[in-house]
């Protein structure tokens, strides 16, 4: 919000078509529905609070426009949109067109459900091997410092669900992490840098929307949708939730029940087909012989 045109409107001067163009402006830089909310709930809160004191008359927040919730169902990008994005992702790297780093930090994303704050954040001394710690109490500040606005800088405190997990990675991906840190040769300690620095997080929102663009895929689905992806997919193939709610950094699994139900309820179906296998297979003469018995008819 500080680097937003809108923190450099006086409070007594601010309304509410103020407000919808910070929406517009937000959604056009790729911040989703839930973001834009609760950055709109802290600058209602903010004002309300002015109201009390009387330096304003009204809360014009408030009364600003707030687009309705989109019924975009969670994880619902399919395995070959995500597979056409990644693919996409080489080619603009190969063609000098994105960083680098920008296929690495998409596959991560897929690999392991990490928010973006949390990509920018990664650095080589938490990967070892195929295994990759994430610390969700250490984010990248998308808009840098009041005094340098573009510079991505570290922000290391609490977050609401902070804790240090450590996922384990394919061979492939673990693979091209090696790659990247033989091409970065000493840039620093960052494993998606942009020159010595580490990458603002917006950045690989751009990053993203360029390869979704050119695989083709709909416009509607963000860079954050891949973390719903890898957790809808590792559901419905099986896996137990407490797995994927420490991957995905969930504190308490009845979060990740919560969020992915659609997910379980697909994975229900191949379980009672498993069940009916398991009773299907026994002997013949171990089989108890299930038979609908019509009603007798009349004597004759």
């Amino acid at each position: 919000m500080k680097a937003d045109p809108i923190a450099k409107v006086r409070l007594a001067k601010l309304s509410a078509v103020d407000v919808d163009r910070w929406h517009a402006r937000l959604a056009r830089n790729g911040s989703g529905d839930g973001s834009i909310r609760n950055q709109h709930q802290v600058l209602r809160a903010a004002v309300t609070q002015a109201v009390r004191w009387g330096w304003v008359m009204t809360n014009v927040v408030a009364v600003a426009q707030l687009g309705k919730r989109k019924q975009v169902p969670r994880g619902a990008l399919g395995e070959d949109e995500v597979r056409r994005v990644l693919a996409a992702s080489e080619e603009l790297a190969v063609a000098l067109e994105v960083e680098p780093a920008a296929p690495i930090a998409l596959r991560l994303a897929a690999i392991t459900g990490a928010r973006r704050s949390e990509l920018a954040a990664l650095r080589w001394v938490d990967l070892d091997g195929d295994r990759l710690t994430i610390d969700s109490s250490v984010a990248i500040i998308r808009h840098g410092t009041p005094e340098e606005r573009k510079i991505p800088t570290l922000r290391d405190d609490p977050t609401k669900t902070a804790n240090r997990r450590t996922v384990t990675l394919d061979a492939t991906t673990a693979e091209a992490l090696q790659r990247l840190k033989r091409h970065q040769h000493n840039l620093g300690p960052w494993i998606l840098n942009v020159g010595d620095r580490p990458v603002n997080p917006e950045r690989i929102g751009a990053w993203w929307r360029r390869a979704r663009d050119r695989a083709g895929v709909d416009g509607r689905w963000r860079l954050h949708d891949l973390r719903h992806w890898s957790a809808t997919m590792s559901i419905s193939r099986g896996h137990d939730i407490r797995t994927v709610a420490n991957r995905l950094g969930h504190a308490n699994p009845a979060m990740t029940l919560r969020v992915y139900a659609h997910a379980v309820e697909s994975a229900d179906r191949p379980v009672a087909a498993m069940l009916g296998n398991i009773l299907d297979e026994a002997e013949p003469t171990d089989a108890p012989i299930l038979a609908i018995i019509e009603p007798a008819g009349p004597a004759t």
